[in-house]
């Protein structure tokens, strides 16, 4: 067993599922990998199980009944690899749009510099976003510096999906707590860490649009984070 584990949640990620896990095994620093499926219909669970075969005690699989949101998959991991012991726990998307380069840039904010989060960031070093449409691009700048002004964090890309938490952050969370289950979630995982003061840093990365399957973003995800943010701020101020 590693000291760093990286959770990737599926839902039909059939073209991208194996070349993913082979690069994130590829990297000079060793790191186990937790797929949570949420059943896919294009059986990617399967081909995971396949993929055990080769890299026994290190591919791990965690099945769920249906698609329940991004929130609730990562919510699973956590659980799981905080269970199995691991210090250092990823958040990475299965599609390339994080390039698996960076998870040991990530892994050595924290375990070197002592960050207690490192978010892979889009927009800490202007815009590092490729094959997006302007609109696109546009939307999710947009929506981080809507965030930044709602809760008064300091994190240029408020909105990243490619994050590296220690195990004290995700232990002194209540993760039956975190209510979002869409693009949300990334927001108030990031906005609980900071109203506990945890040191938190962003480390530029170049964002790659996926090229196989299909993005999962919907116009309810969109409006969860605009209107939730509000009501996660609101909630806050009572908490004091």
């Amino acid at each position: 067993m590693q000291d760093a584990i990286v959770i990737i949640p599926t839902y039909n990620e059939i073209e991208n599922i194996e070349a993913i896990i082979k690069a994130v095994f590829t990297q000079d620093k060793a790191f186990d990998v937790l797929i949570v499926d949420d059943n896919s219909p294009d059986f990617t669970g399967d081909k995971v199980k396949a993929l055990q075969r080769d890299y026994p005690n290190r591919l791990f699989l965690e099945s769920r009944n249906k698609k329940a949101g991004l929130g609730t998959a990562y919510i699973h991991g956590f659980k799981w690899s905080l269970k199995k012991g691991y210090d250092y726990i990823f958040e990475m998307d299965a599609d390339f749009s994080h390039n698996p380069k960076d998870l040991i840039r990530l892994y050595e904010a924290c375990h070197v510099k002592n960050a207690d989060v490192s978010i892979g960031s889009r927009y800490v070093k202007g815009v590092n976003v490729v094959n997006w449409p302007l609109g696109r691009v546009i939307l999710s700048y947009g929506a981080s510096i809507y965030v930044r002004l709602i809760t008064g964090m300091r994190i240029q890309d408020t909105t990243a999906g490619f994050v590296c938490y220690r195990r004290s952050v995700l232990e002194a969370l209540n993760l039956d707590e975190i209510k979002f289950v869409g693009y949300a979630f990334q927001i108030e995982m990031k906005f609980k860490a900071y109203l506990k003061q945890f040191k938190i840093v962003e480390i530029p990365v170049i964002f790659t649009d996926r090229t196989k399957g299909q993005s999962k973003l919907s116009s309810g995800i969109i409006s969860e984070a605009i209107f939730g943010v509000i009501t996660m701020k609101f909630k806050s101020l009572f908490k004091k």
